[in-house]
């Protein structure tokens, strides 16, 4: 039995870090301040916290590192490689020792 092609508009496409690295989604830019003060459009304030999309291997059988799919994560983005995978550029590939924090409910388990 022939298989039938695929056209590529079909195929879900997926990133999958490698060594010790993590995809993350990252956070909107903060368009206003905790007071409500609008920022302007051209003026850049990293983002540094996000989602975690995706963990490889090597991380997710490290216990030093208890991070988990969708956790919230504080990151330093300096060393983060942007994943052109989608049109609003929010998927990185950051290397795990960049993630600083993760973000846990007051008595949450590992």
């Amino acid at each position: 039995m022939a298989k039938s092609p695929v056209s590529k508009s079909n195929t879900l496409e997926v990133v999958e870090p490698l060594g010790s690295r993590v995809l993350i989604r990252k956070d909107e830019d903060k368009k206003t301040t905790k007071s409500g003060i609008h920022l302007p459009d051209k003026l850049e304030i990293p983002t540094i916290t996000g989602r975690v999309v995706s963990i490889a291997k090597q991380v997710e059988l490290d216990e030093d590192y208890p991070i988990r799919q969708y956790d919230k994560v504080l990151f330093h983005p300096k060393n983060g490689v942007p994943v052109d995978f989608e049109g609003d550029n929010r998927l990185f590939v950051i290397p795990v020792e960049d993630v600083v924090a993760v973000f846990r409910k007051a008595g949450e388990d590992e």
